[in-house]
């Protein structure tokens, strides 16, 4: 899946009601609703790499209390929407003893409307009941929460669940999405961002927020800081010519034959304006252009090893564990999975 480009950022609607998820809710919207901007600053990027319109909508506008209390002030109410790009229903604190169908008409009516219109609806871990009681999940695979799947065989008979997938999509065109577990509303921020914008920028947004599994540490989620503002002209031209050209051999002996500097003074100066050594420079740009290539794409190991300039497989491997503190294989395990969504299907 490729990154695509949105005359207008997409429309994303998350339902909120008194039995709504304040952590999903908010953890949903912050991601959705920041991450590029969040990304752009970090990296020093001009553009944002994703933008939505995120909007919290309920029955009515008036502000109102969600589980634990917490406030919730809608952006608008139901009837002020007839169109969204995406819907989302969050986790919801509802008993799977009880049948719930009569509990939300008016967000179900709603929910039936902006589906014919052509909106995905997804949801998250609870949330799933919701989406069941509007009948749009009748014959169709889903997943929910494993303390919901009684429930599921009780109530709603007709939906095919399967409990053990974190993503199922079903439906024309794959447009409702449901997600198991309440922290799964983390798999369902990078599915639809990689929908709309690819999958590089879904790894981006997985680094950003350390999404996934933190066993390992921090240092395989970072990204190589943002350059320092200086004004070293021929610094500065070192660095454009660098970042079309780290994969060549030599690169630093390069830059200090096109400087006309001597390679002290060329070495001092580099530090100086970048924070980095010449060398560590040249290394942390190839380590991030190999990263990419592990998320995104299938080709060999050796083969970006070759990519990101080192001829040598052996060494590129043992540096690539000493600046990410993992190897080139697990760092692809973990981002490339995320990246395409694959327990979407």
């Amino acid at each position: 899946m490729t990154a695509a480009k949105h005359a207008n950022p997409p429309i994303i609607c998350i339902v909120a009601v008194p039995e709504t998820s304040g952590a999903v809710l908010y953890g949903l919207y912050e991601v959705l609703a920041g991450f590029g901007a969040s990304w752009a600053e970090i990296m020093g990027e001009s553009q944002n790499p994703a933008q939505f319109d995120v909007r919290i909508v309920a029955t009515s506008s008036v502000p109102f209390s969600c589980l634990a209390a917490v406030p919730v002030v809608p952006h608008a109410s139901l009837q002020e929407i007839d169109y969204a790009d995406v819907v989302i229903v969050t986790d919801l604190g509802v008993s799977p003893e009880s049948c719930h169908d009569r509990k939300w008409p008016d967000v179900t009516s709603w929910l039936n409307r902006m589906y014919r219109a052509g909106a995905t609806l997804c949801s998250v871990c609870s949330g799933s009941v919701m989406l069941a009681g509007s009948g749009l999940l009748d014959d169709k695979p889903a997943t929910t929460h494993w303390a919901y799947v009684d429930h599921f065989r009780r109530f709603y008979p007709r939906v095919q669940l399967e409990a053990g997938r974190i993503l199922v999509s079903a439906g024309d065109e794959g447009r409702i999405v449901t997600s198991g577990g309440m922290a799964s509303w983390e798999d369902l921020a990078l599915y639809l961002i990689t929908r709309f914008y690819g999958e590089a920028v879904a790894v981006n947004a997985a680094r950003l927020y350390l999404f996934g599994d933190r066993s390992e540490g921090q240092l395989v989620f970072a990204a190589m800081s943002k350059p320092k503002r200086h004004e070293d002209a021929e610094i500065a031209n070192s660095q454009l010519w660098l970042a079309e050209h780290y994969d060549t051999p030599n690169p630093v002996r390069q830059m200090v034959q096109r400087s006309g500097l001597s390679e002290r003074s060329f070495k001092r100066r580099f530090k100086s304006a970048t924070g980095y050594t010449p060398i560590d420079y040249v290394q942390a740009l190839r380590v991030e252009e190999a990263k990419h290539l592990l998320a995104t794409t299938t080709d060999a190991i050796d083969l970006i090893s070759q990519q990101s300039g080192y001829e040598d497989p052996t060494s590129f491997r043992r540096l690539f564990k000493r600046l990410t503190g993992v190897t080139p294989g697990r760092y692809r395990q973990r981002f490339q999975s995320r990246g395409n969504c694959s327990n979407a299907r």
